[in-house]
Formats: structure tokens, C-alpha cells, sequence
């Protein structure tokens, strides 16, 4: 890790930053909720906000606040019942754990991927007292034999195992069948218990003006708004991802955490090959699995000579990023909109199980929608486009020369 303290996950996610007044209120609204009595009938508080919410910086905050509660003041809770935060991102697990490992009261224990803790918890037969879950649209939604989840469905795993429940949701980023939620089946899961809601609105990722923001939510819905107007964020479109390129890497030797995404339109295999993604006379490799790397992908230096995929970049923050739209991503001119075509789509592996799924093939479109938004969605000081569908590229193009 190289660079800008402040570009990293560390420093974002570190408890000791200090929150808007806002934040304060709802921090202390989820630590109360936490201490509230397990008596009561109330056991879940779920907060929801799209990204850049500061979300994950909420969670963490509160979380430290009452480990350090938990542990100063010596509170006995129910069998000496123990408070994790469980992410199944493995990612975002690195940097919750690079934060445990220089601030007191958090131990790299607190932290765990949903299935460790399910399996741990039965075959002892314990029960958590609080569990807090980042990314909670990334819990699996059926059994996964592959990743050793036996059961039909984590979040009521978590319940069974839980007094309280701390769930932090955005429905826009959800990214397989195997872990499809949207709000008739979390409200299904939930409905046997009383759940009070946290509504984020505030936008902390994206340094711009509100319609910049709003003109990739259009995007990601398939409309092509009017192009936002000039300013600070930097939103372009270029003709050659070569050249998008170059500039991403100039922007990451001045400003650092810049990288190159693409959507998942071009072939992958966790087989140990390289793999490449092209576009006319571009041709750079995916992103390699290194699950032994202590930083993350987007954090560490190396990484600038690949492509990030949605599954590498979820959960984070870039500077800059250059984002290269694939071939499963049309432009309708008729329609004036964009058509998504699931068979172009290289993860096939997210639409594992859509039989059933009710009205899978909108379904499978909405989840490549998903993967676009959260890949659009990182960037803070600018973001670079280049689509390699000619009439989408066309498209963007007259829309920034307007």
C-alpha cells in the first residue's frame, strides 16, 4: 500500500474519523438499538442507502464504539455472548481486519465471512449477541455447497444465531441468483420480527453536483439523460480505451487510487490463466485472484496494469476510474434506451439458479444492471467512459459534445 493515507480503506473505515452530525445521530441511534434490552421483541435494524452512503463507514464507527463499550465497561451479556461484524466480501473482510490490527478494542477475530461464523456458531451451539453485516445483499439466499453453507438461507442463519441484528443493505447492488434479495423476500425473512429502519440519503462518495449522480442512475436504468454540466467531477467519454487508459494511469501517479473496470463481458476463469479484456487495439488483464495479498485489489500498486471487475471494486472508493462498457450493453435507437443482452454476459455463473427465480430473464438484466451501477458508482473525482458497442459509443459521444 503506497500513496495518500486518505485513499485507503484503513483510513475511510477507521473508527476515530470524525462523522457529520448526521452520521453522529444515526451512530447513536444503532448503539442504542444494540443495548436495548433482548427481552424485548425487537431484534433487527436494518439501514439502507444507495452507494456512497457512507455506509460501511457507519457501521464501522458504531461497531467500534461498542466493542469499546462492550469491553470498558465490562457488560455481561447473555452466556457471555460475543458482538462480530460479518461481511461476504472477502475484500472488504481485508481492510475491516487491517483496521482491527491498529485500533485497541477490535481484535481481527470480530471479523468474519457469514459462512465461518454460521458453521462455528452451530457446532458449538453458541449464540452472538450483537452481529452487525456489511454488504447484507451479499449473503446467500440459498445453500452453496461449494462454499460450505449448508443451510437454505444466511440471514435467517444469523437470526437463529443472534439477539440482535445490525444489517446494512442496498437492494441496487445485488449481483447473483444465489444471492438474490430483493424487498418481498427480505421482508419475508424479517416479517416474524420487528424491524426498525435507518434510511441513508446523504452522498459522500461522489464530488459532484447532484446531476452527475442522477445521470448514472438514469444510466443504470437504461436512460440517457442530458449531459451533466461542466464542473470539478469529471465525467468523459473517449473513443479509445487506449487512451482512457493512459490518462487513468496519469491520474493515478498524481492523485493515486485510479483504475481501469470493466463489466463482466469478457471471459474469465479462476483456473490460474491470465485472462484479457480488449477493445479495438486494448488488450489488458483481468484482475488475478490473490486472496493472500493483505490489501485489497483496488489498494494495492501492482493493480494499475489490470482491469477491476464489480466483484474487486464493490464496497470501495476510487479517485478516478475508466470504466469500459461491454459488448452485453447496447444502445435501442428507436427507443432512445439501453438494452441489456444476458446471453453476451461472460458471468454466466450469476445466473446459476434463475429457474427459480419468478420472470428470470428481467431478472438476469436487472442484475447486470446492478453490477453496471456498482462498477459507475466509485469514483469520486471523475469518471472515464468507453462503450464497445458502436452505437452506445455514438451515443455518449454526441451527448457530451451537446
Amino acid at each position: 500500500m503506497v500513496g495518500k493515507e486518505e485513499n485507503y480503506a484503513a483510513y475511510k473505515l477507521n473508527p476515530n474519523r470524525a462523522l457529520t452530525q448526521a452520521q453522529q445521530r444515526l451512530k447513536q441511534e444503532i448503539l442504542d438499538f444494540c443495548q436495548e434490552d433482548p427481552a424485548e421483541e425487537q431484534t433487527v435494524l436494518l439501514v439502507e442507502g444507495a452507494a456512497g452512503t457512507g455506509k460501511s463507514v457507519l457501521l464501522s464507527s458504531a461497531f467500534f464504539e461498542l466493542q469499546k463499550r462492550t469491553k470498558t465497561e465490562r457488560k455481561v451479556t447473555q452466556d457471555n455472548a460475543k458482538n462480530y461484524l460479518l461481511v461476504n466480501h472477502p475484500e472488504m473482510l481485508k481492510a475491516y481486519k487491517n483496521v482491527a490490527e491498529t485500533t485497541p478494542y477490535l481484535l481481527k477475530k470480530d471479523f468474519e465471512r457469514p459462512t465461518t461464523f454460521i458453521n462455528r456458531l452451530h457446532k458449538m451451539q453458541q449464540q452472538a449477541a450483537v452481529v452487525f453485516v456489511d454488504e447484507a445483499h451479499l449473503l446467500l439466499s440459498k445453500k452453496d455447497s461449494y462454499n460450505h453453507f449448508q443451510q437454505e438461507n444466511q440471514l435467517e442463519e444469523i437470526l437463529k444465531l443472534s439477539q440482535r441484528v445490525v444489517l446494512i443493505y442496498d437492494n441496487t447492488q445485488v449481483l447473483k441468483f444465489k444471492s438474490f434479495w430483493d424487498e418481498q423476500r427480505l421482508a419475508k425473512v424479517l416479517e416474524a420480527r420487528v424491524c426498525k429502519k435507518i434510511q441513508l440519503q446523504q452522498q459522500f462518495r461522489i464530488e459532484a453536483h447532484a446531476d452527475v449522480y442522477e445521470w448514472i442512475d438514469a444510466f443504470c436504468q437504461r436512460q440517457l439523460k442530458k449531459w451533466p454540466q461542466n464542473q470539478s467531477f469529471e465525467l468523459r467519454v473517449y473513443q479509445d480505451a487506449g487512451q482512457m487508459y493512459q490518462e487513468i494511469c496519469k491520474k493515478n501517479k498524481e492523485e493515486g487510487l485510479s483504475r481501469i473496470l470493466a463489466t463482466y463481458d469478457f471471459p474469465y476463469r479462476l483456473d490460474g490463466q491470465e485472462y484479457f479484456v480488449t477493445a479495438n487495439h486494448f488488450k489488458l488483464r483481468w484482475d488475478m485472484s490473490k486472496p493472500q495479498e493483505k490489501f485489497a485489489w483496488a489498494e494495492r500498486a501492482d493493480t494499475i496494469d489490470e482491469v477491476g471487475s464489480v466483484y474487486t471494486v464493490q464496497g470501495f472508493d476510487l479517485n478516478y476510474a475508466g470504466i469500459i462498457i461491454g459488448p452485453s450493453i447496447t444502445y435501442n435507437e428507436a427507443l432512445d434506451r439501453l438494452e441489456v443482452l444476458p446471453e453476451k454476459y461472460e458471468d454466466q455463473a450469476a445466473f446459476m439458479g434463475s429457474q427459480n427465480v419468478p420472470n428470470a430473464s428481467q431478472a438476469k438484466q436487472q442484475l447486470m444492471l446492478n453490477a453496471l451501477y456498482v462498477i459507475m458508482t466509485r469514483a469520486r473525482k471523475g469518471l472515464f467512459l468507453h462503450a464497445v458497442d458502436e452505437k452506445l459509443q455514438n451515443k455518449l459521444q454526441q451527448l457530451a459534445q451537446e
